[in-house]
Protein backbone atom coordinates (compact mmCIF):
# COMPACT_ATOMS: atom_id res chain seq x y z
CA UNK A 1 0.00 0.00 0.00
CA UNK A 2 0.96 3.65 -1.09
CA UNK A 3 1.34 6.76 1.53
CA UNK A 4 -1.34 8.01 -0.78
CA UNK A 5 -3.52 5.55 -0.47
CA UNK A 6 -3.39 5.13 3.83
CA UNK A 7 -4.15 8.79 3.74
CA UNK A 8 -6.85 8.72 1.10
CA UNK A 9 -8.53 5.96 3.21
CA UNK A 10 -8.25 7.76 6.78
CA UNK A 11 -9.39 10.65 5.30
CA UNK A 12 -12.64 9.09 3.85
CA UNK A 13 -12.79 7.11 7.28
CA UNK A 14 -12.60 10.97 8.98
CA UNK A 15 -15.46 12.30 7.03
CA UNK A 16 -17.80 9.35 7.84
CA UNK A 17 -16.95 9.69 11.34
CA UNK A 18 -17.68 13.40 11.54
CA UNK A 19 -21.05 12.70 9.91
CA UNK A 20 -22.18 10.31 11.62
CA UNK A 21 -21.30 12.01 15.12
CA UNK A 22 -23.14 15.58 13.46
CA UNK A 23 -26.51 13.30 12.52
CA UNK A 24 -26.45 11.71 15.92
CA UNK A 25 -26.23 15.13 17.46
CA UNK A 26 -28.99 16.13 15.29
CA UNK A 27 -31.07 13.96 17.00
CA UNK A 28 -29.91 13.79 20.45
CA UNK A 29 -32.24 14.34 23.16
CA UNK A 30 -32.09 12.99 26.90
CA UNK A 31 -34.93 11.33 28.67
CA UNK A 32 -35.15 10.77 32.67
CA UNK A 33 -37.82 9.26 34.84
CA UNK A 34 -40.82 6.87 33.47
CA UNK A 35 -44.03 7.88 31.97
CA UNK A 36 -46.71 8.12 34.31
CA UNK A 37 -50.66 8.29 33.99
CA UNK A 38 -50.76 12.97 34.99
CA UNK A 39 -54.48 12.55 33.61
CA UNK A 40 -55.14 10.64 36.93
CA UNK A 41 -53.92 13.17 39.23
CA UNK A 42 -56.89 14.33 40.26
CA UNK A 43 -58.35 10.90 41.85
CA UNK A 44 -55.76 11.74 44.04
CA UNK A 45 -57.28 12.12 47.88
CA UNK A 46 -55.63 13.69 50.49
CA UNK A 47 -56.45 11.78 54.17
CA UNK A 48 -57.71 8.53 51.63
CA UNK A 49 -55.70 7.24 48.92
CA UNK A 50 -53.15 4.72 50.07
CA UNK A 51 -50.20 3.36 48.67
CA UNK A 52 -52.10 0.41 47.01
CA UNK A 53 -54.42 3.44 45.53
CA UNK A 54 -51.30 4.81 43.90
CA UNK A 55 -49.87 1.79 42.69
CA UNK A 56 -52.84 0.69 40.28
CA UNK A 57 -53.13 3.80 39.32
CA UNK A 58 -49.35 4.85 38.48
CA UNK A 59 -47.62 1.93 38.88
CA UNK A 60 -44.17 1.55 40.78
CA UNK A 61 -42.52 5.19 42.00
CA UNK A 62 -39.74 6.10 40.38
CA UNK A 63 -38.02 7.37 43.04
CA UNK A 64 -38.68 6.64 46.80
CA UNK A 65 -37.55 9.29 49.53
CA UNK A 66 -38.31 10.94 52.85
CA UNK A 67 -39.43 14.29 53.80
CA UNK A 68 -39.08 15.61 57.55
CA UNK A 69 -39.12 11.56 58.32
CA UNK A 70 -42.37 10.90 56.22
CA UNK A 71 -41.76 8.67 53.01
CA UNK A 72 -42.32 10.26 50.01
CA UNK A 73 -42.89 9.07 46.33
CA UNK A 74 -41.67 10.48 42.83
CA UNK A 75 -43.44 9.85 39.64
CA UNK A 76 -41.30 11.83 36.97
CA UNK A 77 -41.18 12.00 33.04
CA UNK A 78 -38.46 14.76 31.93
CA UNK A 79 -37.61 14.68 27.87
CA UNK A 80 -35.17 16.95 26.97
CA UNK A 81 -35.18 17.97 22.91
CA UNK A 82 -31.82 19.09 21.53
CA UNK A 83 -33.83 21.53 20.08
CA UNK A 84 -37.19 22.90 21.28
CA UNK A 85 -38.54 23.44 24.90
CA UNK A 86 -38.34 20.56 27.26
CA UNK A 87 -41.74 18.93 28.51
CA UNK A 88 -41.52 17.40 32.20
CA UNK A 89 -44.46 16.36 34.67
CA UNK A 90 -43.60 15.17 38.55
CA UNK A 91 -45.49 13.90 40.92
CA UNK A 92 -44.56 14.42 44.31
CA UNK A 93 -46.12 12.58 47.20
CA UNK A 94 -45.62 12.70 50.84
CA UNK A 95 -47.67 9.75 53.24
CA UNK A 96 -48.87 10.09 57.06
CA UNK A 97 -47.47 6.80 59.54
CA UNK A 98 -50.03 4.80 57.82
CA UNK A 99 -49.09 5.18 54.01
CA UNK A 100 -52.17 7.31 53.37
CA UNK A 101 -51.70 10.26 51.21
CA UNK A 102 -50.95 13.29 53.81
CA UNK A 103 -49.84 15.60 50.67
CA UNK A 104 -48.39 15.88 46.89
CA UNK A 105 -47.44 18.48 44.29
CA UNK A 106 -47.69 18.17 40.81
CA UNK A 107 -45.87 20.33 38.26
CA UNK A 108 -45.55 20.17 34.42
CA UNK A 109 -44.61 22.10 31.70
CA UNK A 110 -48.02 21.22 29.79
CA UNK A 111 -50.31 23.79 29.23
Amino acid sequence: MTQDYCQSILRTAARHLLWACGALALSACMTVGQEFASSRVMEIEIGKTTKQDLLAMFGKPWRIGREDGAQTWTYGHYHYPLFGEASTRDLLIRFDNQGVVRSYTFSSTDR
